[in-house]
């Protein structure tokens, strides 16, 4: 009769692990603890509502603070599908494979200290997989592009999900194994905008993809409070503390202008232009021509392929001033004649277009219509040549100098390193929605600028240029002008007129009036009417 009765209390904990995985977690599962060791698994409140939105949705996003234990949830949650329900296949990919390998082993140990009615036969057991007889299994891999592809899966986890590179192609790759009913699991701090992570994210919030999102700040575990926080920033900085702390995807990131400027350029000076005009609507006016004023039109010309555009940008010279673009698709020889145009329009603005590539052919246009307010510039960039660097193609071969701008090693480092002092020091001014929006998808890549995948940096590049341009050649040019000004004014304040002649110099006229002071001496002058 006893054993009956122990047979049938196990057989109603039996059935209730199967139905609810709170109480399983919370009842049998034993998890690694960094500092205690092994202990039992007393789900946080937050911890439990999200392990019911797992079962609940088919598709979860998870943004998520540092060390609030949702890998171990989720690793649970996949041991419970394995253990009560047959061929449940998960597979778990990371940036590598020790990542993912991380998420099989807190598996495992759970698995390991279940009681013995609980578990199932184990037929595979290593570091990357976890197999039992009915066919349930979890796999580790690393990402790559073809990961899931051949996998009939039942759970797909993301570990880390927004420092995965390529994962775009892994989640097309996985789609048609999850078409038949799979489910997934998405979970990472963030990383920036942009990325397939923010855009999934954004998606679920907007309910325009299917996934559930769920956000998991730092104060929703019941263990920490502003102290905890604070301590964090010292530990890991601002950037680092928004990052794994806050949820916060704008201070998150590598993008090469900081993220708090771009929103605050955003929230300030961004505006819809008075005007969308050109055969396609894409040249956008916040300002029309003043002709007090002088102008700048920088271009980057598309390479070619069908997810490259051609940009430009007029600016107001004087005050580093936005005050037109255009990004769209035009052939080479369209481009050309709408740069000529459009700088025509901007009294005659100085045109300044990245000669590489392609972007040649579009100088030749320019050169064969007889634009002559045309930027050349060394080819060696040793020097900053300020009267023949902007001047038109005439004794171009003397004087060392290329139609364009020329975007190489050298250069590159240079406008980049320009663009972001501008922003920095708040000393331009953007009005275009679309280029704030490549600039948060400007990221560091390695040691190089680029835009994120799939993502434009055309807008950001001739912008770059631009203010590059400004800042060395036409502010030399203006120094050397000021310069001139200040000269002939000094002529005019020391002037004598003798005669009806004006004399200038930095003679004593009181004195004598053909005397004038050469370094430590005075020189005679009479010699001039001898």
């Amino acid at each position: 009769m006893a054993k009956q009765s122990l047979k049938d209390i196990i057989k109603l904990e039996y059935q209730k692990c199967a139905q609810d995985p709170i109480h399983f977690m919370k009842k049998y599962c034993m998890i690694q603890h960094p500092v205690r060791g092994k202990i039992q698994f007393h789900l946080y409140p937050f911890q439990e509502k999200t392990l019911t939105q797992f079962t609940e949705h088919r598709y979860n996003v998870i943004l998520k603070s540092r060390q609030t234990g949702i890998s171990t949830l989720t690793a649970g949650f996949a041991l419970w599908k394995m253990l009560f329900n047959q061929d449940f296949n998960v597979l778990v990919i990371a940036t590598k494979q020790e990542v993912a390998k991380n998420l099989v082993t807190k598996v495992r140990v759970m698995n390991q200290y279940l009681p013995s009615w609980l578990k199932q036969t184990t037929v595979e057991d290593n570091k990357l997989s976890l197999r039992y007889s009915n066919g349930s299994q979890i796999k580790a891999t690393s990402a790559a592009g073809d990961a899931g592809r051949s996998e009939a899966l039942s759970l797909l986890v993301f570990d880390e999900a927004a420092f995965i590179d390529k994962i775009e192609d892994i989640w097309v790759s996985a789609q048609s194994t999850l078409s038949t009913g799979g489910n997934a699991i998405i979970l990472s701090t963030p990383n920036g905008v942009g990325n397939f992570f923010h855009k999934t994210w954004v998606g679920a919030e907007e309910e325009v993809n299917g996934f559930n999102p769920i956000r998991l700040h730092w104060s929703v575990h019941p263990e920490r409070n502003k102290g905890w926080r604070d301590e964090q920033e010292v530990l890991l900085g601002v950037k680092g503390a928004a990052q794994e702390c806050d949820c916060d995807f704008v201070s998150s990131g590598d993008s090469v202008i900081d993220p708090q400027l771009l929103q605050f350029y955003k929230e300030t000076y961004v505006q819809e232009p008075i005007e969308k005009t050109g055969f396609d609507g894409n040249l956008w006016k916040w300002e029309y021509p003043n002709y007090n004023k002088a102008y700048m039109v920088v271009a980057d010309v598309a390479r070619g392929d069908s997810t490259d555009y051609s940009a430009c940008h007029v600016i107001d010279i004087e005050s580093a001033t936005q005050v037109a673009e255009y990004k769209g698709k035009l052939d080479t020889k369209d481009f050309g004649n709408f740069l000529v145009s459009l700088a025509t329009d901007y009294n005659q603005a100085l045109l300044v277009i990245e000669n590489a590539n392609i972007g040649w052919a579009v100088l030749q246009q320019v050169i064969d219509r007889g634009y002559l307010n045309t930027f050349y510039m060394s080819k060696d960039l040793k020097y900053v040549d300020v009267e023949n660097q902007l001047h038109n193609k005439y004794n171009r071969e003397e004087r060392g100098m290329v139609a364009g701008f020329s975007t190489t090693s050298k250069t590159r480092p240079l406008i980049i390193s320009k663009l972001d002092d501008y922003f920095r020091d708040k000393s331009v001014t953007i009005r275009s929605e679309r280029l704030i929006s490549e600039l948060f998808t400007f990221i560091w890549k390695g040691n190089r600028a680029q835009a994120m995948q799939g993502y434009n940096d055309d807008l950001t590049m001739s912008l770059a240029i631009g203010l590059w341009v400004r800042d060395t050649a036409l502010r030399l040019r203006q120094e050397g002008i000021d310069l001139t000004k200040q000269a002939l004014g000094g002529i005019g304040a020391h002037s004598l007129d003798v005669g009806g002649m004006g004399f200038g110099g930095n003679s004593s006229m009181e004195d004598d009036p053909w005397k004038m002071r050469v370094g430590d001496s005075n020189e005679d002058l009479t010699w001039l009417i001898k």
